[in-house]
């Protein structure tokens, strides 16, 4: 009789070398400059890895203080049942505790801090679950922008919870398990997930301007994608495989204007339909100004009005 292999990658380590320690995250999370020091608990560190290609379940014990940057290229949701921290410090700080679960911040580096965690997690590779929320939300695949300072309502937390313990079941169990059932218990989480934590799918459908094609057209879709993002024409650049000059000339010759001159237009038509779709007492154009990356309200003022003719309060108040 034939046996199935086991189809869940698994990986586990522990220690209690805090240099190790902080080694080994750096590598789990693609990321460099971690800092760490102990706390009045002895130190000692686990963690625990089981899934497959698109979804895993991951927990943590770190009895120490870590903080360091993040740019995770997958969709995390994490909760404690113990210790505590910030997440997105300096930005949209919010302070986790032990209970609610948040989703990272997508999209852009974040800054953390955590201390003496029991910490667990579903990641998602970022592919699979921006093909979930196209066909929940009948769109183009695009990527996902979670909003981790909003708290799901309470029946939402309650049905999450649920699907999270039938999925650990399932995933942590000693039974055996086929890859259809892991692909059911990752469609039904991510649909959960969905569900759960408010998040709207970026520019499902970006307009190009006339001429775009190649590697003009693939930065053109980063910059609607990643507008919300404090990326610069280096990073676009990079993104495609150009060099800055390389770009600003395929740019030129394309569609006639600078990379630079198209993320500042971009980021202008998402300040005004953020303004269009707000109340006066909502919002203040300063506010959605700086969100979109203009710092300096006089000349943003300005430019706003050459793009459409008025100024941002007569947007906001009309």
């Amino acid at each position: 009789m034939n046996v199935e292999p086991d189809p869940r990658m698994r990986f586990e380590t522990s220690g209690v070398d805090l240099d190790a320690a902080i080694q080994m995250y750096e590598d789990a999370y693609d990321s460099g400059g971690f800092r760490a020091n102990r706390t009045e608990r002895p130190f000692g560190y686990r963690f625990r890895v089981v899934g497959d290609e698109t979804m895993t379940l991951r927990s943590t014990r770190f009895d120490a203080r870590m903080e360091g940057e993040i740019e995770s290229d997958e969709y995390v949701v994490m909760w404690l049942t113990d210790g505590g921290g910030t997440i997105d410090r300096g930005r949209q700080e919010v302070s986790f505790a032990p209970g609610t679960p948040m989703p990272f911040p997508t999209g852009r580096p974040f800054a953390f801090e955590l201390h003496d965690v029991r910490q667990s997690l579903v990641q998602f590779e970022r592919g699979y679950l921006e093909r979930v929320a196209a066909e929940h939300h009948g769109v183009q695949p695009a990527q996902i922008a979670f909003d981790h300072a909003q708290a799901p309502r309470r029946d939402d937390l309650r049905a999450w919870n649920a699907q999270v313990q039938r999925a650990a079941d399932t995933v942590l169990g000693n039974a055996p398990v086929s890859p259809l059932v892991l692909a059911e218990t990752a469609h039904e989480t991510a649909v959960a997930l969905l569900a759960t934590f408010a998040h709207t799918v970026l520019a499902p459908e970006v307009v190009l301007p006339q001429g775009a094609t190649g590697r003009v057209r693939a930065a053109v879709e980063y910059m609607h994608a990643f507008a919300h993002t404090p990326i610069s024409t280096t990073d676009v650049a990079e993104h495609v495989g150009l060099s800055v000059r390389g770009l600003q000339q395929a740019f030129q010759r394309q569609v006639g204007s600078a990379p630079n001159t198209m993320l500042r237009g971009i980021r202008l038509d998402r300040v005004r339909d953020e303004l269009r779709s707000s109340a006066p007492g909502e919002v203040t154009v300063a506010a959605v100004a700086v969100r979109w990356g203009f710092a300096h309200l006089g000349r943003f003022s300005g430019a706003y009005a050459t793009r459409f003719g008025e100024y941002p309060r007569d947007t906001l108040h009309g």
